[in-house]
């Protein structure tokens, strides 16, 4: 037991000490961090600030989990061609562009259901290709402990998702504007760890 369980720390001490797995495993952490902000918050944006029925609600967030989801299916077909490590740096500058383009509109004034809505949908469009993306390059060099690593990966990610969530929480309001702002911020880190982990360029 005692052997065991050194194993199992010094697996973590590998895992903790390599600097590429935490900068993949931390770009899909504020990525999906990002979407658990969306999903905490969009009942009370949505139906309390733009007034949407519970049904109407319900088709809003159907729409951007159907691009998030759908996006993810085509990730193997451009990792084909492009590779892994290109798809994720034209996924993370795709999100976080458009995510602060969002967050710019609503900072000069703009205030519309629409303009929500269809910037969610082309960001999480973005955001499908990353999540998936990160994992494989993450657990590809780590075959041998992969079990662990993928425990490690998840355990980090569910945390940094809570720790988001309860950040936006302590600024949420009666307008889209914190749950914005949070999301905004997790698709600018994304695209930072992303230029820190796997270069600047293609």
């Amino acid at each position: 037991q005692v052997a065991e369980h050194d194993v199992i720390l010094t697996t973590y001490g590998v895992l903790l000490r390599d600097r590429r797995y935490l900068g993949l495993v931390f770009i899909g952490a504020f990525g999906i961090s990002s979407f658990f902000a969306y999903l905490a918050n969009s009942p009370f944006v949505l139906i309390d600030h733009y007034g949407l029925t519970p049904r109407q609600y319900g088709m809003a967030f159907a729409i951007n989990a159907a691009s998030f989801i759908g996006a993810s299916q085509f990730t193997a077909t451009l990792a084909l061609r492009w590779g892994l490590v290109r798809v994720v740096k034209f996924a993370v500058s795709g999100y976080a562009t458009v995510m602060v383009a969002l967050l710019l509109v609503y900072l000069l004034g703009v205030d519309r259901l629409d303009v929500l809505i269809v910037m969610m949908l082309l960001g999480f469009g973005f955001l499908g290709l990353v999540v998936p993306t990160t994992a494989v390059l993450a657990l590809d060099p780590h075959g041998t402990i992969a079990g662990t690593a993928s425990a490690l990966m998840g355990t980090l990610q569910f945390v940094t998702g809570a720790v988001v969530m309860a950040t936006i929480g302590l600024f949420v309001d009666t307008t889209a504007l914190p749950m914005v702002t949070g999301i905004a911020c997790c698709s600018l880190l994304t695209w930072i760890l992303a230029r820190a982990t796997l270069g600047a360029s293609a």
